[in-house]
């Protein structure tokens, strides 16, 4: 895979706007309650926690500006996600492709960031959402068994590759922006995952 430079910034995903303000009243009014009617050793221990938690959240929401260095994007795969590379094998994959293809997954915990790039240049053939249950995303079933979002591109080069994204336990909603007809670039974004998840890139092994 293609590696891309990433420019950290303050920027936030628009998809966690909501989310941080109402969780930040919610805090707020939380602690002046525990303010007025708690000693103060017990508002700070509480204030300190409630903290941790919101920075968190923030972190969680963060949006990474990614910027790809080199001008010939032929044959280049990046990695759709922030995370931890927790399989890499040869599967037979039976949604789509109906035959074997390299596998690469990536694991998100709750501490990387959850948005999803493309993770190759060219035009989205296909999207489909499954639903299915909510399993931990680091399984080998979740895969198949977990609720699922397929974006499938079709390259400037003619080759197929399908980015899976898979909800959690913890993961509760999937957003793809994926359209069929789109062109993608790999500085847009594929979609949103929230709370842990994982996304499943699939390659053709000639590929490997």
């Amino acid at each position: 895979m293609g590696r891309l430079k990433k420019i950290r910034n303050v920027r936030l995903h628009h998809e966690g706007t909501k989310t941080l303000i109402y969780s930040l009243v919610a805090l707020a009014a939380c602690n002046a309650f525990i303010y007025y009617l708690f000693p103060p050793v017990v508002f700070f221990v509480i204030l300190a926690i409630c903290s941790i938690v919101y920075l968190l959240l923030v972190n969680f929401f963060q949006c990474p500006i990614r910027r790809f260095e080199c001008e010939d994007t032929t044959g280049i795969i990046v990695a759709p996600a922030d995370g931890h590379i927790v399989v890499i094998e040869e599967v037979d994959e039976e949604e789509y492709f109906h035959d074997r293809r390299l596998m690469i997954s990536i694991f998100m915990s709750i501490t990387n960031v959850h948005a999803n790039w493309f993770p190759c240049e060219g035009v989205v053939t296909k999207v489909e959402h499954q639903n299915g249950r909510f399993q931990a995303a680091w399984l080998p079933k979740a895969s198949t068994e977990n609720e699922r979002s397929m974006v499938v591109i079709k390259t400037l080069e003619g080759i197929e590759v399908m980015a899976r994204q898979i909800a959690g336990a913890m993961a509760r909603r999937i957003v793809t922006y994926a359209k069929v007809g789109d062109e993608c670039y790999f500085d847009e974004h594929m979609g949103f995952i929230k709370l842990g998840s994982r996304v499943d890139v699939y390659l053709p092994l000639a590929l490997r």
